[in-house]
């Protein structure tokens, strides 16, 4: 995987969550901005999806675990949806922050999928 678009989903994923988790604490509800902010956190792991099938056929193998790293990104592709919807259906401050803590999850899942497939083994 390339090292900067991790640290873009790793960045991005950090800012969302914690301008989701500052609405939400202000007594904001999920508006346009919080569920835009975890939509593009979620548009960046679809990216990843694409690059993680992509890169064997480069010759960039996962130096850890493959059940290990498609775990996590399986789990970082459901858990924004899901925040999201539920952020959508309940409509209250405390679904902001929920978007907050998935997006936050997400950044260290993130990290964690590039250990996997960089660092760990070396």
């Amino acid at each position: 995987m390339i090292e900067w678009f991790t640290w873009l989903q790793v960045g991005v994923a950090v800012i969302a969550g914690l301008l989701c988790l500052v609405l939400g604490l202000l007594g904001r509800v999920p508006n346009d901005l919080t569920l835009g902010a975890t939509a593009l956190v979620e548009l960046l792991l679809v990216g990843q999806l694409v690059v993680s099938i992509a890169a064997p056929f480069a010759g960039n193998t996962a130096s850890g675990s493959l059940l290990e790293f498609y775990t996590y990104l399986v789990s970082a592709l459901l858990v924004p949806v899901a925040a999201a919807a539920w952020a959508l259906i309940e409509r209250s401050r405390w679904s902001t922050v929920i978007l907050g803590g998935a997006c936050l999850a997400i950044a260290v899942m993130v990290y964690r999928m590039f250990q996997i497939w960089t660092v760990q083994g070396l």
